[in-house]
């Protein structure tokens, strides 16, 4: 059973956690991984960067920039990963855009990404009907997950499609803006995470796009299996030391 599976499995709230790869430091993707661990997060998103991140806001792009200077490449994300299964037992995923992972060639990032021990993609620029007619079939034979978006604008017939192809889990974008972090959600997120509950999707979703705090992840968790926080981590790692992630996602989980 793919990791991923296994963690949505459990009753508790998920709590995923992304960050861009070589950043603050290049060397710093592996203690990462290990204190987001360590402190209790189920699922990590590794963001592999990329010069022209469409859906990114503004904290993601500057992590995402001063990782490609720092070296950051497919490639060297590769190079660090490599045993990183002897250390960490949650569900990894790598979120990039399509245009590194074409460059480097799918079927060989893929296999990669296999052998490493990551359990899932999330490709934000490759579009289901590309995805089903022409790589649907490598994904499936490295064991990854190709987990899609929606939005509140996405129909509840086309969620229902991407629902019927999807496995793991659903992101659910709170928004149609680009990443950020948000004190609290209006209305109509609420309106909309509430109309995807009723949906009632064979698959789970997690909230993501502006969840920040403990307020923001709680109430995620009342219409949805939990939340990804990206924006509020990279803010977080800008200003104080690795040792403290705990203090970050305690503060999450409202400890």
């Amino acid at each position: 059973m793919n990791r991923i599976d296994k963690t949505f499995k459990k009753s508790k709230k998920i709590l995923s956690v992304y960050f861009s790869a070589g950043y603050p430091r290049i060397g710093d993707t592996i203690p990462i991984l290990k204190k987001l661990q360590e402190s209790g997060v189920d699922m990590i998103e590794i963001g592999l960067p990329f010069s022209d991140p469409l859906a990114d806001g503004p904290v993601i792009q500057k992590s995402s920039t001063t990782a490609l200077k720092n070296g950051m490449t497919s490639m060297k994300l590769f190079e660090q990963l490599e045993g990183v299964r002897e250390e960490i037992e949650i569900p990894l995923i790598i979120m990039g855009y399509f245009n590194p992972i074409l460059q480097f060639g799918v079927e060989k990032f893929c296999e990669k990404c296999k052998q490493i021990g990551i359990d899932g993609l999330i490709i934000p620029d490759l579009p289901l009907e590309i995805y089903n007619r022409s790589y649907k079939s490598i994904f499936e034979k490295n064991d990854l997950y190709k987990i899609f978006l929606i939005t509140p604008q996405t129909s509840n017939e086309r969620i229902n499609l991407i629902d019927k192809i999807s496995k793991g889990f659903i992101y659910m974008v709170s928004s149609a803006s680009v990443t950020g972090t948000k004190r609290k959600f209006g209305d109509e997120q609420i309106k909309y995470f509430k109309r995807i509950k009723k949906m009632r999707l064979q698959n789970p979703t997690l909230v993501g796009f502006g969840v920040s705090n403990s307020e923001t992840f709680k109430s995620t968790c009342e219409n949805s299996k939990g939340a990804i926080i990206g924006s509020a981590f990279i803010k977080f790692l800008e200003q104080n030391h690795l040792k403290n992630i705990n203090l970050f996602v305690s503060k999450i989980r409202g400890k």
